[in-house]
């Protein structure tokens, strides 16, 4: 033991060393750049649950706006914590972390989560509505509103560690979530559904989860008790997943799982880590074969620990998720929190999540990251803003596609008048309609690498932009113009423009693609 403690160290060591020597940074024209929005205790949002709607509108909006200047591409947005709803909805009340008081509405037409899509939409990111499946509520019940679930069926939840749950075994539970998903779904223009590491509850030492009854009756064949909780678990995310692919098929489906599956002394299989509690054998997550099965789009497991953490280290964890997982997205969930909250050495020492992000290059090949939480994402916590703008995001980067859907039409009538590039809005419906466009500016002298995200100029839902606004030299610059539908994927680039700052040399329209 103390040998694999002393090479993890060494390890650690050379990996610090290794990271402020190397320079090389790959930059990606893909990946996910994501952000949890936690509302439940009003965690990021908002910051005044009795504040009047007006003024949480505007957090709302500023913090969206502060979150796209920073580079974020998609937000998490939590519309449902705790069996309620920070939207509106017939099916669950209104949220108390919302108005302070579950079931009262806020004082305006004021919906949360059409704002949010709204105004992520309009600065082409991506909203993922973050649901928790089964947590209610920690409070009495007397404090639940008068229209929920509770009062009608009480049959449905259990009561654990003094808290109430949603009874996973239960048909009747699986068939009410689905209908709250569905309806979210269906009535908003959300790019995905997103779920966290909360299924069974975490364990109490020494209680038993209460579901001996539901067991019984509803065993499925099963005789082993945490076989069932699993398959239960596994049941609703497959229908979750048919859900989406029936109703939407382009809503992204991704669950971000506790940062460990099973510790290797539990499963060959399993990560060479100690952790306490494990995704398959205490939540009954069995999240590898979520991702197998092809039920999930992404999977972003919580790596919460640093690098060289004994029982959990980052660099174990990193590549043991990268190697188990091949059939869908992979992002990790980092914690921005900790550099203001963890106060071990490694957490004190600027900047460990610049050390996490400097391995992923490195060492292991994913799709993106997930940052907890917003709050403590925007201050700037030991300049890691500062770290992404100027070494690890400093170009626009689209969010990931997930292998679904047709591709994307090019746009038409392209062309440049003085300065303003202009073209023909693309017209398209369901999956194929259109998200953004994006403006591609390549020096004359260069290929016209379109895997490099350097050139991207911008992406944006218009369709014109003025040229002169951008900080380009004099030469002169291949214009091409893509459009991205909500599969995520992006046009050919069908015509190619000469431009240079003004005085203006003539543009000619070349074809790329006959």
């Amino acid at each position: 033991m103390k040998n694999k403690r002393v090479i993890s160290e060494a390890f650690a060591i050379f990996f610090l060393l290794f990271t402020f020597l190397s320079d090389a940074t790959a930059q990606k024209k893909r990946e996910m750049r994501g952000a949890w929005v936690a509302t439940v205790a009003n965690i990021d949002w908002p910051t005044d649950r009795t504040a009047p709607a007006e003024t949480q509108k505007e957090e709302l909006v500023k913090m969206i706006d502060s979150l796209h200047h920073c580079g974020v591409n998609a937000i998490m947005f939590q519309v449902r914590p705790t069996a309620d709803a920070l939207y509106k909805s017939k099916i669950e009340p209104w949220s108390e972390w919302l108005t302070g008081e579950q079931g009262k509405a806020p004082s305006t037409d004021f919906d949360p989560l059409q704002v949010a899509v709204e105004e992520c939409h309009k600065r082409c990111m991506e909203l993922h509505a973050w649901i928790n499946p089964y947590r209610v509520t920690n409070t009495p019940t007397s404090q639940l509103a008068a229209n929920h679930i509770y009062h009608k069926k009480p049959e449905l939840f259990i009561t654990y560690g003094e808290k109430i749950y949603f009874d996973p075994g239960k048909e009747e539970t699986a068939k009410f979530l689905l209908k709250v998903l569905k309806d979210i779904v269906t009535r908003y223009d959300i790019d995905g559904l997103h779920l966290d590491d909360y299924f069974y509850p975490y364990p109490i030492k020494g209680k038993e989860f209460p579901d001996e009854a539901t067991f019984r009756d509803n065993s499925h064949g099963f005789k082993d008790k945490g076989d069932w909780r699993r398959d239960n678990v596994n049941r609703i995310v497959k229908r979750i997943h048919e859900m989406l692919l029936d109703t939407k098929p382009w809503v992204q489906f991704g669950i971000s799982p506790f940062g460990v599956w099973r510790n290797k002394s539990q499963d060959p299989k399993g990560s060479n880590t100690k952790a306490g509690c494990t995704n398959y054998d205490d939540l009954y997550a069995d999240v590898l074969l979520w991702a197998d099965k092809g039920w999930i789009d992404y999977i972003a497991p919580q790596l919460y620990w640093e690098v060289g953490k004994t029982v959990a280290d980052y660099a174990v964890l990193a590549p043991w998720w990268r190697e188990n997982v091949k059939n869908c997205n992979l992002y990790f969930g980092l914690y921005a929190s900790g550099l203001a909250v963890n106060k071990t050495k490694a957490w004190k020492t600027p900047n460990e999540l610049a050390r996490q992000l400097r391995f992923n290059e490195q060492c292991v090949d994913i799709e993106g990251v997930i940052y907890y939480s917003t709050s403590y994402f925007l201050r700037n916590p030991q300049g890691l803003l500062d770290s992404l703008k100027s070494t690890f995001q400093p170009y626009p980067a689209l969010t990931p596609t997930h292998g679904r859907g047709a591709e994307a039409f090019f746009p038409l009538n392209v062309r440049i008048d003085s300065d303003t590039l202009r073209w023909s809005p693309v017209v398209a419906d369901g999956g194929e309609a259109i998200s953004y466009y994006v403006v591609y500016a390549f020096d004359d002298t260069e290929v016209c690498d379109f895997d490099n995200p350097k050139n991207i100029l911008c992406l944006t839902t218009q369709t014109e932009v003025n040229l002169s606004q951008y900080n380009l030299n004099d030469t002169i610059y291949n214009i091409v113009v893509t459009a991205v539908n909500r599969y995520g994927n992006e046009s050919e680039p069908e015509t190619l423009l000469y431009w240079k700052k003004q005085p203006a040399v003539k543009t000619i329209p070349i074809k790329i693609y006959e």
